[in-house]
């Protein structure tokens, strides 16, 4: 999903089913690891409360929330800045990652729980509809359920927590260059693979999808856009 040529972003209107300050967050999450949103660029609340259709209120609260994971900065008297990450970041999230989500997953390998991998079946096969037609927000929200729903399976919620976090951070900037060339849907098909390596009770192949997984997102986070043109 590439920005629009003024600047427009592709967000929903929002409705009731939870608080507008939710609801915005969440959209703007999705639209800045997606990179739709684009690092170094200044939006105002302004403006992108009358996108979603709400006040600005609920827009600047939200802002507010993604300020505090490092997300954006507030620039005065504007709105808020993306913030950028440098290689160097992306690397020591990717390792950080690894050291927690490799050994968790590979340690889950039981096929006595094969009920349970059984579940997130249809969140992987989401994940590879989604890649497949190209619909990225629903690609980044089924992909982030997917790890965060198989992570709690070790029933340790701090280690879920942290993983959100760090996947909030990223940014999955490659995804549209990577539809465009036909190989999305080969990534997401990993999501299958490590679901029946783990209800096949391999722990060995499961480490080495894990840690082939996260080696690809390291890739796409390292597919940045062009820098936004100077004002």
């Amino acid at each position: 999903m590439m920005p629009s040529a003024d600047g427009r972003l592709d967000l929903p209107v929002v409705g009731e089913r939870q608080s507008l300050r939710e609801q915005v967050a969440h959209a703007l999450r999705v639209a800045l690891i997606t990179g739709e949103m684009r690092p170094g660029m200044v939006y105002s609340a302004p403006v992108l409360a009358a996108q979603f259709g709400v006040s600005a209120t609920p827009v600047r609260e939200a802002m507010l929330d993604l300020a505090k994971e490092g997300l954006v900065e507030a620039v005065r008297n504007k709105g808020f800045r993306v913030t950028e990450l440098s290689d160097r970041d992306l690397d020591e999230l990717t390792h950080i990652r690894r050291l927690i989500e490799v050994p968790t997953v590979a340690a889950l390998a039981d096929a006595s729980r094969e009920d349970e991998f059984e579940l997130l079946r249809p969140l992987a096969e989401e994940i590879v509809t989604a890649a497949r037609e190209g619909d990225l927000l629903t690609y980044v929200d089924a992909d982030l359920r997917f790890h965060l729903e198989l992570l709690s399976l070790s029933g340790n919620a701090h280690l879920v927590d942290v993983v959100r976090d760090l996947r909030n951070r990223a940014r999955l900037y490659g995804l549209d260059a990577l539809y465009r060339k036909g190989t999305l849907e080969e990534s997401a098909r990993e999501h299958v693979a490590i679901l029946d390596a783990l209800m096949a009770g391999d722990s060995e192949a499961a480490r080495r999808l894990m840690d082939q997984h996260i080696q690809h997102v390291r890739g796409i986070w390292a597919a940045r856009p062009e820098p936004p043109a100077p004002a």
